[in-house]
């Protein structure tokens, strides 16, 4: 792929799991993962890190990411979006790359043959942006929510629907946005432009947000790379 780049947000201060994006899994810092995916695939003109953090930009570095500058105080807090860290990293390079891979700096899962995959996508087809996505383990029309402290169905019209009548569902897998950099950059939203997805088994995903997620990541991790 010509005039690709990959960038990996990976900002300091994570509230339930301390130090994530550099923390041990499996031998070495987990951000160094998605760093070592994207100099293997070779798309890449650059592989740059995000980051309003000294530390985890020495850690990226020694992996042989870029990090040509830390990310302003203003997209460091708890409410910058991944738009907001992504446009800040193109409006500081001053040149707008034709492809832009966001990959996330916890995402120990994804494989090679999902990056070629979106390559390919955007490549050979009219797709603007290509992500990562996982089904729904049990039909979310059947969900529950307490309501007076008493149990209640969201969509109680569900209650005897038979589960393979159901719609399939899915949900963002966390790992990586693959897009026309032009393209989000205008419409600032994946669900704007048209978009593919890249469906994963729940084998192969796991989002990150407490200690048991980290657990039951680095079991996948092992179980994936076992088979391989």
């Amino acid at each position: 792929m010509h005039n690709a780049i990959a960038i990996i947000p990976a900002r300091s201060g994570s509230k339930r799991i301390k130090n994530k994006n550099i923390r041990q899994f499996h031998g070495k810092p987990i951000i160094a993962y998605s760093i070592e995916l994207a100099l293997k695939s070779g798309f890449f003109e650059r592989v740059i890190v995000s980051t309003d953090s000294p530390e985890i930009a020495d850690i990226a570095r020694s992996y042989g990411a870029e990090v040509p500058f830390l990310r302003t105080e203003k997209n460091a807090d708890d409410f910058a979006t991944i738009y907001d860290v992504i446009n800040e990293v193109h409006d500081r390079l001053d040149i707008i790359y034709t492809y832009t891979c966001c990959l996330f700096a916890t995402a120990p899962l994804l494989q090679l043959e999902s990056l070629s995959q979106a390559v390919s996508l955007l490549s050979n087809t009219k797709v603007d942006c290509v992500f990562t996505i996982t089904p729904y383990k049990y039909p979310i029309q059947r969900a529950l929510k307490i309501s007076d402290e008493k149990v209640e169905m969201i969509q109680s019209e569900h209650l005897k629907t038979r589960s393979q009548d159901l719609m399939s569902t899915y949900h963002d897998a966390g790992m990586m946005y693959f897009y026309k950099t032009e393209k989000y950059l205008k419409e600032k939203s994946v669900f704007k432009m048209i978009s593919k997805p890249i469906v994963l088994p729940e084998s192969m995903v796991q989002d990150i947000d407490d200690e048991d997620d980290w657990k039951m990541a680095e079991i996948k991790y092992q179980n994936l790379h076992e088979k391989c």
